[in-house]
């Protein structure tokens, strides 16, 4: 379908150069003489106008977001096909129950609190107008149909149109995404697994635990949803603290929207009538209540539905969420009664409804109906997700040099103090009662530079924001670059004073309405991880800080900058002892610990399969309590289709029960244990040592500039928030881990995913460990998902289209860079090959092995026409490119990430 419109489009003469082109990558991918190759396809492509050579890059585009689509419509069908035992969640029970039994079953179901928290990182190349169109794709493919018949034809001539249209919709975005458009697009995304995917999830869990004997606490949330759109302010200068209440208000419409459309269903479905069942009291004196309430509750209504109370209740709770959304639109006072002024008021008429039909005898209704309408209300709130605020260390002491030093009571300088001088102070002012500022500061009238007064704003906007949707709407601070505890009491002292925090006192309770995230992300932070918490619970204030958010700390662990700082093994490696850490040093203080894991997208961010992440996870670290970050592309790969999104859920809540139940003691002996840690510590050593020698080359700033598509990342508006943190150093230390595993992506090296590895493996072999390694490899889950996505990052990895890049970028002086990556990358094979006893990559998975291969043939040829494009704009003597050129490049960039389904 796709040559044909092509044809139609743009005549038959751009389908058959397509077709030369990707004849050509294909005799690439199989000879042994690429260069000669690529010189053909030079020639084919010498005197082509820019605008075809736009045209046959979105060609090569649009196939890859056919065959994207076409791959998840199999992986759902291959879901529906599924023998029922085979289901996760099922097999999850079933694993459970037969080694510990229901008891233990029971406790963890009721226990469950994933977390997924929404992000807007920018590697989402597509646009929205063009994600639409996809789903649309796959709900047409979803049909069955059979060869030759009029349904056949029908869906034929849908696919058509809608392929006709992708080649006629710009993907490209004009401009850069603002925070609220990014929130917009998200929105698009909570509504869909709310009205769907969670309720269908959480009632498959239920049912399952049903048929095992256990019942699921009607007020469990084991699955919430989070976003850091509009809360995110770390290097982003677009969230402002207007911007988050913009996007809270945004939210709550959309909320309050899906709220009222599942109301008037079950309005229409719940005719239970006193005439035939017995009235029950309680809800009978919640309506009456609602009545007084509600002065202006249309009497017709009241008159319709007399003797039908639950469609009654019902009506009147839509009344409370029209008001609630005037509330909120025009800024006036919750009214007690008339509208919800936080989420459990939502809960506890819908408690009132489903105790009544418990009561009535209508057990079907409740886990039917009744039971949909409160996992999807209680869930979505008034916000639909919670936010979460992230914050750069640096911020708060920049704030709090200004409030110090003003007071003049310290010798030294609040930015000259030591860490133990700061930890000290900080320490003893969160112990005291004083204000730290004047009301100057919470007025915005305090003579101190407008960016240490936005800081202050944005804690006054969490407690703004929870006093109009309810203590849940925010109830996270993220410090980010965290290097020690004076960074989280840096924090706790600003939520002081906007009054999120206070300590109890002989005259006062106390009470913490945020919790505080140490953000661990680079690798000496992660060694030192039990350290930092042993110092904040040692300090009486915040110890009293975790015990009033229930004796919970959340941590947060980054796998981005922890990869780009230390390399892919180093870095799990370490994330995986600091988990160790935090687990045994939150068990001493007696406080229960949950684990934020900011991964997804590429391996080099911590991506790689969810499952079997979740259960390489060091023993005891899983108590039913997870939270994860799901990133840029892999939100609409995971959760774009319905069934795709309830296969995503189910394996997680799968992964975490086991993870949770069956892993809370060592799998392997202690000495076996012991013994794996000490080989571990020695290959990270050694593949540390030999990604520094890379990363720690003077000229490899210059190599990466010249050999990716870097810098024209900031042409793709792609994301809001600038590719260099404006609290870091310039060049490759100022750049976001995204941009750098992109760049490397793009150019097919993907040095972030698999560097050092080979060396590592390589000198365990030699040093006579080669015995050990394989028993690791077969018997040890962590180092297992290690290899394996490495070996699925090495087998997207191509240094033939890399060296093409290199040679016709990169000055000849930089070429030994290249070399050295060849030399490990070569290594990394043969070790990989030797560890796992298998002569090609992914042997034991065919099904990616060939979907990668295919790939190749398509994605070459948008890999040439990109390094074309990057070195006319080069050769510019203005170095202005042209609509057109930037244009022509940009679709190379969209392809590329279609086609590698990655971008960063």
């Amino acid at each position: 379908m796709l040559g044909r419109i092509l044809a139609e489009q743009k005549g038959e003469d751009l389908l058959d150069q397509v077709e030369r082109i990707r004849q050509l990558a294909k005799e690439a991918q199989q000879s042994d003489n690429r260069i000669e190759v690529f010189s053909r396809m030079a020639e084919e492509l010498r005197d082509v106008p820019m605008e075809r050579v736009t045209d046959l890059v979105r060609a090569f585009t649009l196939y890859f977001q056919l065959a994207n689509t076409a791959e998840q419509n199999q992986r759902a069908r291959a879901r529906n096909n599924r023998p029922e035992q085979e289901d996760w969640i099922q097999r999850a029970v079933a694993r459970i129950t037969d080694s510990l039994g229901t008891d233990e079953l029971a406790r963890i179901a009721n226990k469950l609190d994933i977390r997924l928290v929404f992000t807007a990182h920018p590697t989402e190349a597509s646009r929205r107008a063009v994600l639409a169109k996809l789903r649309r794709l796959f709900d047409v493919l979803s049909e069955d149909t059979v060869e030759g018949t009029a349904a056949r034809r029908r869906q034929d001539r849908r696919l058509a149109e809608i392929i006709e249209l992708l080649w006629q919709t710009d993907e490209l975005r004009r401009t850069a995404p603002t925070p609220v458009d990014e929130a917009r697009n998200l929105l698009y995304y909570l509504k869909s697994l709310y009205t769907d995917a969670l309720p269908g999830t959480v009632a498959l869990l239920a049912a399952e635990l049903d048929a095992a004997g256990v019942e699921l606490d009607s007020s469990s949330e084991p699955l919430q949803l989070f976003s850091w759109i509009g809360g995110d302010r770390d290097g982003n200068p677009f969230v402002t603290p207007e911007v988050t209440a913009e996007i809270l208000r945004m939210q709550a419409n959309e909320a309050i929207t899906v709220a009222l459309e599942k109301l008037e269903y079950a309005s229409q479905v719940l005719s239970v009538s006193t005439k035939l069942v017995k009235p029950d009291e309680r809800l009978a004196a919640s309506i009456a209540a609602d009545l007084k309430a509600l002065p202006r509750f249309p009497g017709f209504v009241h008159e319709l539905f007399q003797d039908e109370p639950f469609r009654l209740k019902v009506e009147l709770m839509k009344g409370k969420f029209l008001n609630t959304r005037s509330r909120i639109n025009e800024g006036t006072p919750h009214v007690p009664g008339s509208d919800y002024a936080c989420t459990n008021e939502i809960r506890d008429d819908l408690e009132i409804i489903i105790d009544a039909l418990e009561r009535t005898k209508s057990e079907r209704v409740i886990t039917g109906l009744a039971g949909d309408v409160r996992r999807t209300l209680g869930g979505i709130g008034l916000t639909l997700a919670a936010i979460d605020v992230r914050e750069h260390s640096a911020k708060h002491h920049e704030l709090l040099s200004q409030l110090f030093d003003r007071l003049g009571e310290h010798g030294t300088p609040y930015a000259d103090m030591s860490v133990e001088e700061r930890t000290e102070v900080l320490s003893r002012e969160l112990a005291s009662k004083r204000p730290l500022a004047g009301p100057g500061l919470a007025h915005g009238t305090m003579d101190i530079p407008e960016a240490q007064q936005r800081t202050y704003d944005t804690f006054a906007e969490i407690a703004r924001a929870q006093n109009i949707y309810g203590p849940d709407v925010a109830e996270t601070y993220i410090v980010s670059m965290t290097h020690g505890a004076h960074d989280i009491l840096a924090a706790a002292v600003i939520a002081r004073e906007a009054g999120l925090i206070e300590i109890p006192s002989e005259s006062s309770r106390g009470h913490a309405a945020i919790g505080f995230v140490p953000l661990l992300e680079e690798v000496q932070e992660l060694r030192i991880a039990d350290t930092i918490l042993d110092t904040l619970f040692s300090d009486p204030s915040y110890r009293e800080i975790v015990r009033m958010r229930g004796n919970l700390q959340e941590v947060m662990l980054g796998y981005s900058d922890s990869n780009k700082d230390s390399g892919v093994l180093t870095s799990q490696w370490e994330i995986h002892q600091a988990q160790r850490r935090l687990r045994d040093v939150c068990a001493k203080h007696g406080i229960d610990l949950r684990l934020f894991h900011g991964r997804g997208g590429s391996v080099g961010r911590g991506g790689g399969p969810t499952y079997d992440s979740i259960l390489s996870q060091p023993y005891g670290v899983l108590d039913g309590e997870m939270k994860f970050t799901e990133q840029g592309e892999v939100i609409s790969d995971k959760y774009l289709h319905p069934e795709l999104a309830r296969e995503n859920l189910e394996l997680t809540v799968a992964a975490v029960m086991e993870a949770s139940s069956l892993h809370r003691a060592a799998r392997a002996p202690h000495d076996v244990q012991v013994s794996r840690d000490r080989l571990m510590e020695y290959m990270s050593e050694a593949a540390f040592r030999r990604y520094r020698q890379l990363i720690d080359d003077p000229d490899l700033p210059e190599y990466f500039v010249t050999t990716t598509p870097v810098e024209q990342l900031g042409m793709l508006n792609i994301g809001s928030r600038p590719s260099k943190r404006t609290t870091a150093d310039s060049g490759i230390d100022g750049l976001r881990a995204i941009p750098w595993v992109f760049g490397w992506t793009q150019s097919r090296q993907i040095v972030p995913g698999w560097f050092g590895v080979g060396t590592a493996l390589r000198a365990a072999r030699q040093a006579g460990y080669g015995d050990e390694l394989k028993d690791m490899y077969e018997g040890w889950h962590f180092f297992r998902a290690v290899v394996s996505n490495v070996e699925m990052t090495a087998k997207k990895t191509d240094l033939g289209i890399a060296q093409h890049y290199v040679r016709s970028l990169a000055p000849e002086r930089l070429w030994p860079l290249f070399h050295l990556i060849r030399e490990e990358f070569e290594i990394t094979l043969e070790e990989i090959g030797a560890l796992t006893g298998e002569e090609q990559l992914l042997e034991s998975n065919p099904v990616l092995r060939r979907t990668l291969e295919v790939r190749d043939q398509y994605l070459h040829p948008i890999n040439y026409m990109q390094v074309n494009l990057l070195t006319r704009i080069r050769q510019l003597d203005d170095g202005e490119a042209s609509e057109d050129l930037k244009r022509a490049l940009l679709t190379t960039i969209n392809g590329i990430a279609a086609g590698m389904r990655n971008t960063g």
